[in-house]
């Protein structure tokens, strides 16, 4: 009778101890999954959301500076139309190819850098040149 008292306590003392930290535990959601909100104006209506990472869109002054580039380097013809389009899509994704990177996402910062629309940098000397005219100013 002692023996099963004791398993009986040891049982009930295991599930106490496991229902509520498996209660408290949370999913984890990943960054791509949708987000759930609940409405404050309607209980119990679940609004969705998506999450959609990166950039939107090109705009079209960047487009046609693109457009200029890939038009230089031979990857597309014609005149610069400012709007990211399935030509210069293909001129871009042309371009990646042939330089062994990736070609599913468009524009590839390697590909930019390549067309000389990178980040600019002043150089060393200039950096130091603008330093050395502030100082001498005050």
């Amino acid at each position: 009778m002692m023996r099963i008292s004791q398993v009986l306590f040891i049982v009930t003392l295991a599930v106490v101890t496991v229902v509520p930290s498996h209660a408290m535990m949370r999913s984890r959601r990943g960054p791509t999954a949708p987000h759930v909100q609940k409405k404050s104006s309607k209980p119990g209506t679940i609004r969705h959301t998506t999450f959609k990472p990166g950039q939107r869109g090109i705009a079209d002054n960047r487009a046609a500076e693109i457009q200029q580039a890939l038009i230089k380097a031979g990857y597309l013809n014609g005149d610069p139309s400012g709007h990211w389009d399935s030509s210069t899509e293909a001129a871009m994704q042309k371009l990646q190819s042939d330089n062994g990177w990736q070609t599913k996402l468009v524009p590839d910062s390697r590909a930019l850098i390549k067309l000389g629309l990178g980040p600019h940098q002043e150089t060393p000397a200039t950096a130091s040149d603008n330093t050395v005219s502030t100082l001498g100013s005050r």
